[in-house]
């Protein structure tokens, strides 16, 4: 079987799938991409830093404005207490380099004291919006580029839990708000990890108009590709990707502190109007 073969039958979950005509070396990478939770103590040189966050400025930003910041976190004492307020995530502690991606609005806010011009309209939701977009542009970049490196990688959601700790934790000023974390280091290889099926193009390709109903037969496949996934890596998620799916967004408490996130940006000076 081809490398292109292999990583699309990887990527669906389905050896029966076969691989595109267009192809090059950068979509091969993309397409081998995997969440790594297990990492060597190796530390991330201030090269390779300096090349990730090269590769992440090098993204699109909305009008140039560049409302993002990112701190990398080092210091073995911070990344400990940031895995505890990611839900005592051990792979937060233990990869070498924690990058945690702002929505940036303090710069920008700055810019128009200096200027000597109004900043109302950082007062609205747009703007946040545009900040978590942009860093999380920068962060798909440096995802990329680190992997490009021989790093692994894996987001971090959970530092969305307890934002006003995290917060204090660096040293946030107001209008500044870490969206996720972004771990960093060299993969274990005596704990290897696998590629993730993904859905069906049928799912998320709509040509036209939007269609849920088409998505059915995509979903359903999805269910089994992924009932074969959890089987194999021996994860005990209980039901389909469906119902885990639906478990995850099924009230509050499932949101895991995130249900006042709208609360916790006013705080740290999102208007959000």
């Amino acid at each position: 079987m081809s490398i292109p073969q292999q990583l699309i039958a990887a990527r669906y979950g389905d050896a029966s799938q076969p691989a595109p005509e267009a192809w090059s070396p950068a979509i091969e990478q993309l397409l081998g991409h995997r969440s790594v939770r297990a990492y060597l103590p190796d530390p991330v040189s201030d090269a390779q830093l300096a090349a990730i966050v090269a590769a992440a400025q090098s993204a699109s930003s909305s009008s140039n404005l560049q409302a993002w910041s990112v701190i990398a976190v080092r210091e073995p004492a911070r990344r400990a207490r940031l895995a505890e307020l990611a839900g005592g995530q051990a792979h937060v502690a233990e990869a070498p380099l924690q990058l945690v991606w702002l929505a940036d609005l303090a710069r920008l806010a700055h810019l128009t004291h200096l200027t000597q011009r109004p900043g109302a309209g950082l007062d609205y939701l747009e703007m946040f919006l545009v900040a978590a977009l942009d860093a999380t542009l920068a962060a798909q970049n440096a995802a990329v580029a680190a992997e490009s490196l021989g790093l692994g990688i894996v987001y971090i959601g959970a530092l969305r839990n307890q934002p006003e700790e995290v917060a204090e934790l660096l040293g946030l000023p107001p209008k500044v708000v870490a969206i996720f974390g972004l771990c960093v280091g060299k993969p274990d290889p005596a704990r290897p990890a696998d590629i993730k099926p993904r859905p069906p193009q049928s799912v998320v390709l709509h040509h036209e108009r939007y269609s849920l109903d088409a998505q059915a037969p995509g979903i359903e496949a999805y269910n089994a590709a992924m009932a074969r996934f959890y089987e194999e890596q021996k994860m005990k998620v209980h039901g389909t990707w469906a119902v885990h799916s639906s478990k995850r967004v099924a009230n509050a408490d499932a949101l895991s502190g995130r249900d006042r996130l709208a609360e916790a940006l006013r705080a740290r000076g999102f208007a959000l109007k």
